[in-house]
């Protein structure tokens, strides 16, 4: 399987190692946490990094680094990731092994703010949505945002995911949830 994932700008390759200062810029950015909980104190980002670079089914699951391609300049992050129910935060112990978590599977994109507003979460998230059903064996995906978040929740549409209502996600209730089959996403292309 191919984790390097291409589209016409974008390059999305497994997070690593190298890409502790896009995550400590990211997370300690009040803009770019607004939406995706608070800032992190430097030293929890560090702390936590090793297992935010953990993947499972066979490396299917797991955090990206999206890079311009042309330029090689580090854009964000995206993921499939075992969507927390309960949890305020990605179960990191479910990435193990080349199995599959037994939960439903989250898209989703993280952006410097340098990246905002030029489509590259259009492009992201449809990169990773083709990857997901042409490269494993996934059926469908779900997503969830803030309630106040509206330009993500457009881009969710954009790319072919449906409204499902209200879901229980990140232990809040009552936060947009969204979903998207194979075979809609497959009808989508057609």
């Amino acid at each position: 399987m191919q984790l390097v994932i291409e589209t016409d700008r974008l390059r999305l390759r497994p997070l690593d190692a190298n890409d502790l200062e896009l995550a400590v810029e990211m997370f300690t950015d009040p803009d770019v946490s607004r939406y995706v909980g608070n800032t992190m104190p430097e030293c929890d980002i560090v702390s936590q990094f090793p297992s935010w670079t953990r993947r499972c089914g066979g490396g299917a699951i797991g955090v990206w680094c999206v890079t311009d391609k042309r330029i090689g300049e580090k854009l964000g992050t995206a993921v499939l990731l075992p969507l927390p129910v309960d949890a305020d935060d990605t179960e990191w112990d479910l990435l193990h092994g080349d199995g599959f978590p037994d939960r439903d599977i989250e898209v989703g994109y993280i952006l410097r703010k340098q990246a905002w507003g030029r489509g590259v979460a259009t492009e992201t998230c449809r990169a990773l949505l083709r990857f997901a059903f042409e490269d494993t064996p996934l059926e469908y995906l779900v997503a969830c945002t803030d309630p106040r978040n509206s330009r993500s929740q457009n881009v969710l549409r954009k790319c072919g995911l449906r409204d499902v209502g209200p879901i229980r996600a990140y232990a809040e209730d009552d936060v947009p949830g969204f979903r998207i089959t194979k075979t809609d996403w497959l009808n989508d292309r057609a």
